[in-house]
């Protein structure tokens, strides 16, 4: 008899499983997409060794790494907490772009054009990350009020607000809020109002800062916070939570606001870290791919960090191979493709398991 899979009682959740099955498809992944480097170079994995010393091999690789996987930090925690809540918000693309410009705006603001020292930049970043998340909050919580006052469709309204946002900021850079004689953008923000460099040396900045605080207040809101009991707890299921006491539709509107805030501060620390101006066309899919690294990390907050800068280092690498061996970069947006798809179907193997019974001999069974 042939080895067959046999359905497990429960799913397999213990950490050794889980951290054995996901190196397992990595490497199955890793190694599928080394046959798309063949006709750039002989040898594969001297194009893997390229990557990965690109991006996590020096201390510029290492900066520029963790500039990029701070916002999808950000938009993974984001996801994490409205998915929790059983609210499927897919509009952190929108979140991004009207964050961005609303640190644009208070950025540009006269009393912002001379910061001096530290304790000046502290008080105007908290200022920008106040009006950047109150900002992202509301666009996102308007749909979370759709959702739970009229019974609107959370998904598609939040998708399509995502065209509405860029066309907003669009119009802005392109009018009201427009350099003279340049491009569709705005002026370069003051010098004071950038975030600041914390691996000297390099381009690595405090985003990354920003993002670890963010990951320590969601996880403390989810695992030792009532409200965040309330907000799981609706999202597993809305009639209990009813008929415990939680106000499900309140809690909707304020899973989507705390959401649309987390996905506002990416854009913030796109614009005062990266950009130092708004642009048009600023996010560049940072929004969907946050969407990705969060159900990778199993929408757990502290793994939303590793599978980021994952996603980040393959971005960072790509960019190297491209320059180094002429490898486009659409080989990066495969390879990514591959790992979220051997690790979605590895989902698979926790309620299955290998049965070898089949393998054993069976002793006496011969004819005389």
């Amino acid at each position: 008899m042939m080895p067959i899979l046999r359905k497990r009682m429960a799913p397999s959740d213990t950490l050794l499983t889980i951290v054995g099955i996901n190196a397992v498809v990595m490497l199955c992944a890793l190694a599928i997409g080394a046959i798309l480097f063949l006709p750039y170079t002989d040898n594969p994995f001297a194009a893997y060794a390229t990557l990965v010393e690109s991006s996590l091999g020096s201390w510029r690789g290492i900066g520029i790494t963790l500039n990029r996987a701070a916002p999808l930090i950000l938009i993974g925690l984001g996801t994490c907490v409205a998915w929790r809540s059983g609210f499927g918000y897919l509009g952190f693309e929108g979140c991004l772009t009207i964050g961005a410009a609303g640190a644009a705006w208070y950025a540009l603001r006269p009393f912002n054009a001379e910061i001096a020292g530290m304790a000046g930049f502290l008080v105007f970043l908290a200022g920008a990350m106040t009006v950047s998340f109150g900002a992202g909050g509301l666009w996102a919580g308007g749909v979370g009020f759709l959702r739970s006052r009229f019974g609107g469709n959370e998904v598609l309204i939040s998708l399509m607000s995502n065209y509405v946002a860029a066309f907003f900021v669009q119009y802005l850079v392109s009018g009201p809020m427009r350099a003279e004689g340049s491009l569709p953008q705005t002026p370069r923000f003051p010098l004071g109002t950038w975030l600041p460099t914390i691996l000297p040396g390099t381009r690595g900045q405090a985003s990354i800062l920003i993002a670890l605080v963010a990951v320590f207040f969601v996880w403390l809101l989810m695992r030792r916070m009532r409200l965040g009991y309330e907000l799981q707890a609706t999202g597993l299921n809305p009639q209990a939570a009813r008929y415990g006491g939680i106000q499900v539709g309140a809690r909707y509107v304020l899973a989507a606001f705390l959401a649309g805030g987390l996905g506002a501060l990416a854009g913030l620390v796109e614009v005062l870290g990266t950009q130092h101006r708004l642009l048009d066309g600023l996010s560049g899919g940072v929004g969907f791919i946050g969407i990705v690294v969060a159900l990778l990390a199993r929408l757990n907050p502290l793994a939303v960090v590793p599978v980021a800068i994952l996603y980040a280092a393959l971005s960072v690498g790509g960019d190297a191979l491209q320059r180094r061996i002429g490898a486009p970069t659409s080989i990066i947006f495969i390879l990514q493709s591959l790992i979220v798809l051997f690790l979605m179907a590895s989902e698979l193997l926790r309620h299955w398991t290998l049965d070898l019974s089949g393998l054993r001999g069976k002793k006496g069974t011969g004819n005389v």
